[in-house]
């Protein structure tokens, strides 16, 4: 006779899982030294991959931060991460972006291309197509601004690749919630 088994734990690794998902968390913390760290290591002690990890001061006078975190995970993982990140001190507010629906993410890439001729005329049509903004120039290079959805970015990178892709360097990405609430 076969033992029960327990229901998997949310915190056990999201590899080789069909239901995986990927939400983007919204945390308000104050700022102060240490915070980051900590919410980093509650994912790392969970076993869960941080995709996209942007921190930046959004109200200076109450000294808070927003964290923006893209992770993946089942929806019961990501639930029991939210409420784990909940319990942090000194975090104010946790808000699965993903969950209401009505968030706008963007993200920032510099994509720098080195080509010549036909390559370089290239290069140019695609920035332009996909509105990335020409930030530095040389005779045998460009470096491209390019601000939107990640899938965007991604495109734009895979197209350039074959023309010259030398280097790219990210943000992460920006969320916030659409309408008159708060987070």
């Amino acid at each position: 006779m076969n033992a029960p088994t327990a229901p998997p734990s949310p915190y056990s690794s999201a590899i080789g899982k069909s239901n995986i998902e990927t939400h983007t968390l919204s945390v308000l913390v104050d700022n102060e030294p240490g915070v980051l760290a900590r919410v980093v290591g509650l994912f790392s002690g969970r076993g869960y991959n941080i995709e996209s990890l942007t921190v930046a001061e959004v109200a200076h006078a109450e000294h808070l931060s927003r964290i923006t975190i893209v992770t993946s995970g089942t929806p019961e993982a990501i639930e029991q991460i939210s409420h784990q990140l909940e319990r942090l001190v000194p975090i104010h507010a946790v808000t699965d972006l993903t969950l209401r629906g009505n968030a706008v993410e963007r993200e920032l890439a510099m994509i720098k291309v080195v080509g010549t001729g036909t390559d370089r005329d290239e290069a140019l049509r695609l920035a332009e197509a996909f509105r990335a903004r020409v930030i530095d120039a040389t005779i045998e290079s460009f470096i491209f601004e390019l601000t939107g959805a990640a899938a965007k970015i991604d495109q734009f990178v895979e197209l350039v690749r074959p023309i010259g892709l030398v280097e790219v360097s990210r943000t992460g990405i920006a969320a916030m919630s659409r309408g008159k609430d708060p987070i």
